[in-house]
């Protein structure tokens, strides 16, 4: 399949109801809105084709974006493609949901994902920390440093109070992801919850804004006996 195919197909597969959806989370035109799920039967005939994701994610539509994530092959690209993917990354979807997770399956993703946190951007802050939530959740707890990351524990809880809007989201996510699937921190994470307590996230106006908590999403995961999870798969 090559560039055209891809589009026509995706195009053909947007849903007015989706794009409204993704529009109002922050995506913007152009855009089809495609259910990811509906990707797969593309995907079959592509496999993993670096210059066409390439192609696609140069479009700017967020589908083809997204798109682009899937056939995206992670150890091929280099630390200046992961920075040149997230320049265009313009809202947390694609940060979080495409570039994090494309550099998730890197074995550059520990290096890139902590010159992403430590460069203050909000959407690479986000991208960062998403990516470790990637990693924790796929990869076995023996690729990580505990010391590293009791260390980014610590870092989550002097900062997130005061971290942009997104950060927030992804550090909270941290600090949860490390409670269920990195056991050696378990209950070092949950001492960070409570430390942290509610998180307030601003929504689109000021009126909406919310509290988000990892404790409580923390006992859930107790509750239901899932400590030590982790994912086959990191890109679907």
């Amino acid at each position: 399949m090559d560039f055209e195919m891809v589009m026509q197909e995706l195009e053909a597969l947007g849903k007015e109801r989706l794009k409204k959806m993704y529009i109002s989370n922050g995506a913007r035109e152009p855009l089809f809105g495609v259910a990811t799920g509906e990707m797969k039967p593309i995907f079959k005939k592509t496999k993993i084709n670096q210059p066409l994701a390439e192609q696609l994610y140069a479009t700017g539509n967020y589908d083809a974006m997204y798109f682009a994530g899937i056939i995206a092959d992670p150890n091929a690209m280099t630390e200046a493609d992961y920075d040149r993917w997230m320049d265009a990354a313009y809202f947390y979807m694609l940060s979080d949901y495409v570039v994090a997770v494309t550099l998730a399956e890197a074995d550059i993703a520990q290096q890139v994902a902590d010159k992403w946190i430590a460069s203050g951007e909000e959407l690479r802050m986000s991208a960062g920390w998403s990516c470790y939530c990637w990693l924790l959740g796929n990869r076995p707890d023996g690729e990580f440093s505990e010391d590293k990351l009791a260390g980014m524990l610590d870092r989550v809880e002097r900062t997130i109070h005061d971290a942009p809007e997104r950060a927030k989201y992804a550090m909270n996510n941290f600090i949860y992801t490390v409670a269920v699937s990195y056991v050696p921190l378990h209950d070092k994470a949950v001492e960070t919850a409570k430390a942290v307590g509610p998180v307030e996230v601003r929504g689109k106006t000021k009126s909406k804004s919310k509290l988000i908590h990892a404790f409580d999403n923390i006992q859930k995961a107790v509750d239901k006996g899932q400590i030590g999870f982790k994912r086959k798969h990191v890109r679907c």
